[in-house]
């Protein structure tokens, strides 16, 4: 396991193949918080506060972008703290180092954890009607500060990084993440394409430069392919 240092003190690994988790080491007076219920496990120095961070208006963005009104923050007593978080489908985790400004936008749910300097706020999406139809809401997450965030989400990822003026078109549903340089825009594929062809009827297009994360599978299509194998419910 490959063990990368974040800012001064924070250690993390991230293990696993296609069911990924990150088990991160941090010290007294550190803070790391995450999303409700993306505790695997924890040291026995740890200790656990549910809070609304950055007060109710905040909590309120939270619930608007999927995640929950509360996080839950983690904090070491007594000497170094290990905890331990993974997603809610199977997938991969990945760090993202927000220093030197660094700002990043999410789509929904892709949120797992990040340390007390780290900033998680919304973005909404640039086009009201295709981003009601395209497939993943309104809402974006954006994330800001000087510390690392950790995010997952389904399948394996796949990242690149755009050019000024490259030009990737995405499926919605496989969009993840992307740098606040990047400009987005979701675009129609026209009724015939979406009827016919099997694509759906819009598309994020993302022109760099900066980085974007994909993902390979969506928890839509993950669900769909299950469906034959569930138990008849008559």
């Amino acid at each position: 396991m490959d063990v990368t240092m974040a800012g001064d003190t924070l250690k993390y690994n991230i293990t696993g193949d296609n069911l990924q988790c990150v088990n991160i080491e941090f010290s007294p007076g550190e803070i790391i918080y995450s999303e409700a219920g993306s505790m695997l496990y924890m040291s026995g120095n740890v200790r656990l506060e549910t809070k609304a961070k950055g007060g109710v208006l905040s909590g309120l963005k939270r619930s608007i972008s999927g995640e929950s009104f509360f996080v839950t923050n983690f904090h070491a007593e007594g000497g170094t703290g290990l905890v331990g978080f993974g997603g809610s489908v199977p997938g991969k985790v990945v760090a993202l180092d927000l220093r030197g400004g660094k700002q990043w936008l999410l789509q929904k749910d892709a949120f797992l954890a990040a340390e007390d300097k780290v900033n998680l706020d919304i973005a909404l999406q640039r086009k009201f009607g295709a981003a009601l139809f395209g497939g993943e809401g309104l809402i974006l997450q954006k994330v800001s500060g000087e510390g690392t965030v950790f995010i997952s989400s389904c399948g394996d990822f796949i990242e690149y990084n755009l050019m000024p003026g490259q030009i990737m078109k995405v499926s919605t549903a496989n969009s993840v993440a992307w740098e606040s340089s990047v400009q987005y825009d979701i675009q129609s594929l026209g009724i015939k394409t979406a009827l016919f062809g099997g694509e759906g009827l819009f598309v994020t297009t993302l022109t760099g430069p900066g980085r974007v994360i994909l993902q390979s599978m969506t928890l839509s299509k993950l669900a769909n392919s299950l469906v034959p194998f569930l138990p008849d419910r008559k």
